[in-house]
């Protein structure tokens, strides 16, 4: 059985240090196979933030791939945010859509934040069809047989959360990416756990959410995914700090 942890939005500048020592102490116990980050790793996209952030991920001693989210753009400096707005994920760079050697499973990256948008909430989701036919053509360059789980910040689609993504193309993302032979879309930004099911095209793709570890919670307690995968088939475990765990 292969096992992934999927973890989100932890937001360092504003962590449940609790629960990030928590987790910690899960992959220590537990060896998973890799941990994917789903974006917001920060508050502010601080320097002292990305630097929390990365001594953390290396800490684990496992495999790890990340996403960036619209927290790890910089907020206050609008001039980093246009022309250099992942100057300071440095720290994090060979982290950052790193692929994982885990035999059977390919985690692809989609990119699903902007540095602006024709809209008020520049924080909400945004696929561009440059990042589309990236991910799509990595879907393509999969090995046959292998499960592919797609990794964003933001839901591509609303899956009943207070938290919400509203997400610019991203239907349109999700049923090209399904119709292309994905089987999974790892995501994180609404702070709660979630595994839905979508049909398209005659066949199913998962949306799976992860929770926050953050003191940023909405309606669920500080948590993680553990997605267990054994063959083609695969379950997600939300692990609920101090709660235990819940198959959704």
């Amino acid at each position: 059985m292969i096992r992934l942890f999927h973890v989100s939005d932890v937001h360092f500048g504003r962590e449940d240090r609790e629960a990030v020592d928590w987790f910690g102490r899960k992959v220590v116990e537990e060896q998973p196979d890799a941990i994917v980050m789903t974006g917001d790793l920060t508050m502010r996209a601080r320097a002292r933030e990305f630097a929390a952030a990365a001594k953390w991920l290396e800490g684990l001693g496992r495999p790890v791939t990340v996403e960036v989210g619209n927290h790890d753009l910089p907020y206050f400096n609008l001039w980093a945010r246009f022309v250099t707005p992942y100057k300071r994920y440095q720290a994090l760079e060979r982290m950052i859509e790193r692929p994982l050697d885990v035999k059977g499973v390919a985690v692809v990256p989609l990119k699903t934040t902007a540095r602006f948008q024709l809209r008020l909430n520049w924080a909400k989701g945004y696929v561009s069809t440059h990042a589309l036919q990236e991910s799509l053509a990595l879907v393509e360059a999969v090995p046959a047989g292998d499960l592919i789980f797609v990794a964003a910040h933001h839901p591509l689609i609303e899956a009943g959360t207070r938290g919400t993504s509203f997400t610019r193309h991203g239907r349109m993302a999700l049923d090209a990416l399904a119709a292309a032979g994905a089987h999974a879309v790892l995501t994180g930004h609404v702070h709660d756990p979630f595994d839905v099911e979508y049909p398209v095209g005659g066949r199913t793709v998962r949306l799976i959410g992860a929770g926050t570890l953050s003191e940023r919670v909405r309606d669920q307690p500080p948590s993680f995914n553990e997605i267990r995968v054994e063959g083609a088939s695969f379950e997600t475990r939300a692990r609920f700090k101090g709660e235990g765990a819940v198959t959704l």
